[in-house]
């Protein structure tokens, strides 16, 4: 697996069960790309259904079936996909796998990590739900090669959320926490409730960048998965 001492902007670690089949995506350069899902489980005992898309070259296609346990190293990715029905843009949240490997059943485990490095290219939303709950929501550009930018939805609780809140759009910030799955329902305009997923990072904790892009380490141990 990649040692996460080589990773800068955007960094994430999971572990999990296969729980879908695989999908042919796309190919760039007669190089396949194929996506399907991983079940991470929560300390809670819920569970994130979280997208992945992996390059052919690095799958076994005979071991990696559902039901199978990996362990993923990569990226989030995020790209536009247009929705015929909405006549809309939707913003596609994926893992991008660098590295990926079956796990043993006396190494399985689930882990649920994120670094990221980047701008605040939107206001933040700083509220409070009907409870008292301090939440601010945040999206954030995280830049990578060949001048492309990954915008990635993260979501801030209590203390953190009060300090987002107040961040100007363009300020550089790190982020530690995990990506997660969230089911909601979106009513259309024929009165029809549709089920949806909106995927985000969690963020455990949040800072402004001494410098321009800081590269550091992820700590591996610093989120507990709730």
């Amino acid at each position: 697996m990649e040692n996460a001492s080589n990773v800068s902007f955007n960094f994430i670690d999971i572990g999990g069960r296969i729980c879908s089949d695989f999908i042919f995506s796309h190919e760039i350069y007669a190089e396949g790309f194929y996506r399907f899902d991983v079940e991470v489980e929560r300390l809670s005992g819920s569970a994130d259904i979280l997208p992945v898309t992996v390059s052919e070259r690095i799958i076994d296609r005979a071991a990696m079936v559902p039901g199978a346990h990996v362990r993923i190293i990569g990226q989030i990715r995020s790209y536009n996909n247009y929705v015929e029905v909405e006549r809309k843009n939707k913003l596609v949240l994926t893992v991008f796998a660098r590295d990926i490997e079956i796990q043993t059943p006396q190494s399985e485990s689930s882990p649920n990590e994120v670094f990221l490095n980047g701008y605040l290219c939107k206001p933040p939303i700083y509220r409070t739900t009907p409870f008292g709950r301090e939440i601010a929501d945040m999206l954030l550009a995280v830049n990578r090669s060949y001048n492309k930018s990954d915008y990635i939805p993260c979501i801030a609780w209590g203390r953190n959320a009060r300090f987002a809140g107040k961040l100007p759009v363009g300020e550089n910030i790190r982020l530690w926490g995990r990506m997660q799955s969230r089911i909601y329902q979106k009513k259309k305009d024929d009165g029809e409730v549709q089920e949806k997923t909106a995927y985000e990072v969690s963020i455990a904790k949040v800072e402004v960048a001494q410098e321009p892009e800081e590269a550091i380490t992820p700590p591996q141990t610093l989120y507990q998965r709730i």
